[in-house]
């Protein structure tokens, strides 16, 4: 579509946060003047991203004339790369129609039911110290900042293709990190921990068993989640649940059918739709409503960057439905730097929906260029 014509624009903006982070953004254009904003960050994925963005950059141009959510609608992503891209593009346009309207996304989307939406801290990135104290200074930090729930990911030493011999030595030191941050926040407050599909079920099962003096809320994706590994995941949660434990996951589904069969296996306490990959704000409110009707808590998944943390509240501020939203705590002054606005403020564990129209936020443009991983890319 020539820009001559229509001034239209698609980019995408690969932004370095640390070493081992980049966040990656959308903006679209409609030629006025006006941007709607999305976040589709896939960390080592940039490459198939832009691959993705390849093959739907055309429909998302178009679709800026038509109602918000038809181009998300129309489409069926494959895997977590079209995804990321469908829910990135679809926040866009969500941010741009809303911005047009002077409204707020959660306003246009399905109405505004809270504006406190309740968080929990997770502490994993901003942890460099990966020691016992280490992780209970960052959970001491997230008490100070106004969070009073945390979660750590403290298995680094964990996989199951190591041996058995040193996945015990990992499991151990992982379990003295749990009890560090335990006894930093007390016993009153929520405690999650998230295993990254590192385990067997073997070695979840000890997990489950050594944790047990430690009051944890859940333990997040224990096991690699293939379908093959259900019946696993449903043992697991049964354990779990006779100590008072929740199992959590599927924080990577894509669309509404990726969570059926977990759904109908009840392999699931909790579940963890990520606004950057499910398929779009209204197939995130359409997976919740589903989720609550067979029973599952939903806690959005949100471990990245200012942009899905702005979407992820609209879609909390929407739901009927809303156990606590995931926020990365303290990994990059970026993340408020890059909107201009201090959006990881949180007071006695909530944060507040964004006020202003559309997501609430806009992206720093000369930030962007100065922290670019790499050119961004542009549609037209």
């Amino acid at each position: 579509m020539p820009e001559a014509a229509t001034g239209r624009t698609l980019r995408l903006h690969v932004t370095q946060i640390t070493p081992n982070t980049r966040w990656v953004f959308v903006e679209i254009s409609d030629g006025a003047g006006n941007v709607g904003v999305g976040e589709s960050t896939l960390n080592g994925r940039e490459a198939y991203l832009a691959d993705a963005m390849d093959a739907v950059a055309d429909a998302a141009l178009a679709a800026i004339d038509e109602p918000p959510g038809a181009f998300a609608e129309r489409q069926r992503p494959r895997d977590l790369d079209a995804g990321a891209i469908v829910s990135g593009i679809d926040q866009a346009l969500w941010d741009l129609h809303a911005r047009g309207r002077q409204l707020g996304v959660a306003d246009v989307l399905a109405g505004v039911r809270r504006r406190a939406i309740p968080v929990y801290a997770n502490i994993n990135r901003r942890t460099r110290e990966r020691t016992p104290e280490g992780f209970a200074n960052s959970a001491r930090d997230a008490l100070r900042a106004g969070f009073d729930a945390i979660k750590l990911a403290p298995f680094d030493h964990v996989d199951a293709a190591r041996t058995r011999a040193t996945n015990r030595e990992g499991l151990a030191r992982g379990v003295e990190c749990i009890a560090a941050v335990r006894n930093a926040i007390g016993v009153e407050r929520r405690l999650m921990v998230d295993c990254h599909w590192r385990f067997d079920e073997h070695m979840a099962r000890q997990l489950i068993q050594d944790a047990d003096p430690l009051a944890l809320h859940w333990i997040e994706c224990p096991l690699p989640e293939t379908e093959s590994n259900i019946p696993a995941i449903v043992r697991l949660r049964a354990l779990a649940n006779e100590r008072g434990v929740r199992l959590a996951g599927l924080e990577q589904g894509v669309r509404i059918e990726s969570f059926v069969p977990w759904c109908e296996a009840d392999a699931y306490d909790t579940m963890m739709p990520d606004v950057k990959y499910a398929g779009g704000l209204r197939e995130m409110l359409r997976i919740a409503e589903y989720l609550a009707e067979r029973g599952v808590d939903v806690s959005p998944h949100n471990p990245t960057g200012p942009v899905s943390h702005a979407a992820s509240l609209h879609v909390c501020a929407a739901l009927r439905e809303c156990d606590m939203l995931e926020v990365q705590f303290d990994e990059s002054p970026l993340f408020d730097a890059l909107c201009g606005q201090a959006m990881s403020r949180i007071e006695d564990g909530v944060a507040m929906l964004p006020s202003g129209t559309g997501l609430g936020m806009a992206l720093d443009r000369d930030l962007l260029h100065t922290h670019a991983a790499e050119p961004a890319r542009v549609w037209r």
